[in-house]
């Protein structure tokens, strides 16, 4: 097997005894870098040192993703163009914030009978939004909700 240093540096081929052999003389471990190599790479590090360094590696990383949101705003099919004016402001807002909106239009009763309300207001919601936000998909009509995602133009 090819044999690393805790550098990266080749020490040379030689046997899983012999690697084992030098890892406890500076009291490391031998660690498998790579096993479908030919011959195979092993690593004389310390273990838990790695493992540390991986995890905070990890936690950095984590740290510079930023995470999205789904907002969700509900509308009614009959409701007034101040009120559909003052949702999409607010969604606006989630906009700037850097998250995703959905908007549903929630049915009730007999308002189930005239979807094509829904779909309407729906359309007038990209048309307002066109400039900001764009869709992720076609309005969906799940049992008495109808929804569309819109996500941030950057």
């Amino acid at each position: 097997m090819r044999v690393l240093d805790k550098d990266g540096k080749q020490i040379g081929i030689m046997s899983l005894s012999e690697a084992i052999g030098k890892a406890q003389k500076e009291s490391l471990d031998v660690v498998e870098v790579a096993s479908k190599a030919n011959p195979v790479v092993v690593k004389i590090i310390d273990f838990k040192k790695f493992k540390y360094e991986e995890a905070k590696k990890e936690r950095q990383a984590r740290r510079k993703t930023k995470e999205i949101h789904t907002k969700e705003i509900w509308l009614g099919p009959l409701i007034s163009d101040h009120d559909l004016e003052t949702r999409l402001r607010q969604g606006e807002e989630f906009f700037s914030k850097g998250d995703r909106v959905k908007f549903t239009v929630k049915f009730t009763g007999r308002q189930m009978t005239h979807t094509e309300l829904g779909f309407k207001l729906m359309e007038k919601v990209e048309e307002a939004l066109t400039d900001r936000a764009e869709k992720d998909g076609e309005p969906r009509l799940l049992g008495r909700n109808l929804s569309l995602s819109f996500k941030s133009k950057r």
